[in-house]
């Protein structure tokens, strides 16, 4: 067989290694990233990432589970991006010889051994333990404890929004029967987006994005405003305005959770939580319909404190559902994804905390025209995203466009496109790789 023009620009030649200082933060490296299709015969696909940037399909390897596929269960929509509305559905353990996948139609997740040329060989299929409702379950997040032997499992909706899994050294899996939730005494219906370690494991965050399901517009798209008894509107999202968005469960040294705290997250629906790669008790909230990210603390005895958001430019409509972040490896800079507008924003880290560096940082990628946003904006439904070990080059979802697209890293915190692929219509989920 002879080499595809992927090979090529692989080899990493002196040649495209100073292109690739030229166009991003530093020279580029070779590696991987894996996407789910979150089509109804779900699988995973396989690019190869070349030193400049560029990524080409290497394979499509099934999942042994079923996506939701372009159907948006937590809104109801026939075809919509975005369907899971939560983040982690695609993770790799840290020393990267195990890929996790969530099924979102079958609420399954998939085990995958990671070869040293990135290929994935399927090792196991567990059903997450909550039954499928409706058309569609609703399994969406993941963390992983290698150190446990533990994969954390959130669902859209409750009251069972955490299902363990034990891990065994052949990765295969095996459900538990420990559920949790982030259901409160008032808000039994409340709605998760994504799941993530401290890095020290000894806490278990889980953001929500609202305090109900939404109900539906004739066009499908959620309502998040309800009257009250006694005529008054109030939004149904998340610490909207209730102190209560964001939960946290402390760890025990088996890995199972204990009682959940809730708290304050600063703004509306606190949708993703990354922490910092350098400072282990430092972490970012980004929020759907709080237009902003923040930054938090953990201290010594285990205290979660946020500042408020430091909000984007909303002039196009609101709320600009910035809901995905990726930290870049050296802590400095901060690209938010936003849902509403197509397009990402990033913010500096300095010293004293958070900045807008360039808002946006990179054109609007336009979708097909038949998706509309919760600020009524036509929007590509931009989704998760990733970013190489070498913080050079960043990678994002645009769902309704069909498109996986690569962007050079700039110091100043601009963006530029350098690859794009064609992905399934809508339905495409998660970003890891290495």
């Amino acid at each position: 067989m002879g080499m595809t023009k992927g090979d090529v620009m692989g080899m990493g030649t002196s040649k495209e290694a100073s292109m690739s200082r030229q166009v991003g933060m530093s020279s580029g490296q070779v590696g991987h990233l894996y996407i789910q299709t979150n089509e109804t015969r779900n699988a995973i696909i396989h690019y190869r990432r070349s030193a400049n940037g560029e990524i080409t399909e290497v394979e499509r390897t099934a999942t042994g589970g079923a996506g939701s596929g372009v159907f948006k269960p937590i809104s109801g929509q026939e075809s919509a991006p975005n369907a899971f509305e939560g983040a982690g559905s695609v993770i790799l353990s840290a020393d990267r010889k195990l890929l996790f996948t969530t099924n979102g139609g079958d609420n399954s997740i998939s085990s995958f051994a990671v070869g040293e040329d990135g290929r994935l060989t399927l090792l196991d299929v567990c059903a997450s333990g909550n039954p499928v409702e409706g058309r569609s379950g609703t399994a969406k997040s993941l963390a992983y404890s290698a150190a446990k032997g533990m994969l954390y499992v959130l669902h859209s909706f409750g009251p069972d929004h955490v299902r363990l899994m034990s891990v065994d050294g052949e990765g295969k899996l095996t459900a538990r029967p420990e559920r949790y939730t982030v259901n409160t005494h008032d808000k039994p219906n409340r709605v998760s987006t994504m799941v993530v370690l401290s890095p020290d494991e000894k806490l278990v965050f889980v953001g929500t994005t609202f305090d109900e399901p939404a109900s539906a517009n004739p066009d499908g798209s959620p309502i998040i405003w309800v009257r009250r008894p006694g005529g008054s509107l109030r939004s149904i999202a998340s610490n909207a305005p209730d102190p209560d968005g964001l939960a946290v469960f402390p760890m025990r040294e088996d890995g199972t959770l204990g009682t959940a705290k809730f708290h304050d997250a600063k703004g509306g629906s606190p949708f993703y939580i990354a922490f910092l790669h350098h400072q282990p008790d430092a972490f970012l909230v980004g929020y759907a319909v709080g237009d902003g990210v923040s930054m938090g603390k953990i201290d010594a005895n285990g205290k979660v404190t946020i500042n408020p958001p430091v909000k984007i430019d909303t002039s196009a409509g609101q709320p600009s559902e910035l809901c995905w972040l990726s930290v870049s490896p050296d802590d400095r800079t901060v690209y938010a994804t936003n849902f509403g507008y197509s397009n990402v924003s990033t913010y500096h880290i300095n010293g004293k905390g958070l900045e807008i560096a360039k808002d946006p940082a990179c054109s609007k990628v336009p979708g097909d025209g038949t998706f509309r946003a919760l600020n009524g904006v036509v929007s590509s439904g931009p989704s998760d995203n990733w970013i190489s070990p070498d913080g050079a080059y960043f990678y994002q979802i645009y769902g309704n466009a069909s498109k996986l697209v690569g962007y050079a890293t700039r110091p100043d915190g601009s963006l530029e496109e350098v690859t794009s692929v064609a992905i399934p219509y809508n339905s495409p989920q998660g970003l890891a790789g290495f």
